[in-house]
């Protein structure tokens, strides 16, 4: 069982924006009693960003700032739907909403702009940067929340081979415990959550956390 302070951080793929999924995933996290921090994604957003960079022919290091803008949008949206979530742009404020019994939301934007150990480049998405605040915040574990299933002893080589996660995810991890939830995990979330269980595929993931 996890440790009642160290949050759970959950990254909510930019792929479920128009998917029945989004709201029975919120309403799963909701059960969760412990400190939870929403990690948005991109979504069309960040898709947008995408698609314009060949026109406009700005340089992957303003693409990759307006990509995390991108996730501050979808956030902005999910914020605006859903009271239970309460915006947070630094660590500070993060725990704050926590100590309150809020869900965090990450308007991550500040806080990687300050970061000198983030890489301006399309292969460090929402996923990276999931990774990289778990670490900064002591999270007992990380949950990806995919539109794909990923199967049992899936391995974190495997699932960034795949495409499943961004390449540069391991780049960031830290060997904290890692989850990935597809479709197949929405229907036991809840009670899961509820229990304090983290759902989805466990990863096999190597190195493992170093000890302090």
């Amino acid at each position: 069982m996890p440790s009642n302070s160290a949050p759970l951080v959950v990254k909510l793929g930019g792929s479920l924006h128009a998917s029945p999924a989004l709201v029975d995933w919120l309403a799963a996290l909701k059960r969760y009693h412990r400190p939870l921090t929403i990690v948005p994604g991109g979504g069309p957003f960040a898709d947008a960003v995408r698609a314009a960079q060949p026109v406009m022919r700005y340089d992957d290091k303003t693409a990759h700032a307006m990509a995390v803008l991108a996730m501050e949008q979808y956030a902005l949206a999910l914020a605006s739907r859903d009271d239970s979530l309460e915006l947070a742009a630094s660590r500070e404020a993060i725990e704050s909403a926590q100590a309150r019994r809020r869900i965090a939301l990450w308007r991550p934007s500040g806080m990687v702009a300050a970061a000198k150990d983030i890489a301006p480049s399309w292969e460090v998405t929402s996923d990276s940067l999931a990774a990289w605040l778990a670490k900064k915040t002591g999270a007992h574990a990380l949950l990806l929340i995919k539109s794909v299933d990923v199967g049992d002893g899936a391995s974190l080589s495997e699932i960034t081979r795949k495409g499943v996660v961004d390449p540069a995810l391991p780049d960031y991890f830290d060997g904290t415990p890692l989850f990935v939830a597809g479709p197949s995990s929405l229907p036991h979330a809840a009670a899961l959550l509820a229990d304090g269980v983290t759902p989805g595929t466990a990863i096999v993931t190597f190195p493992t956390r170093k000890s302090a």
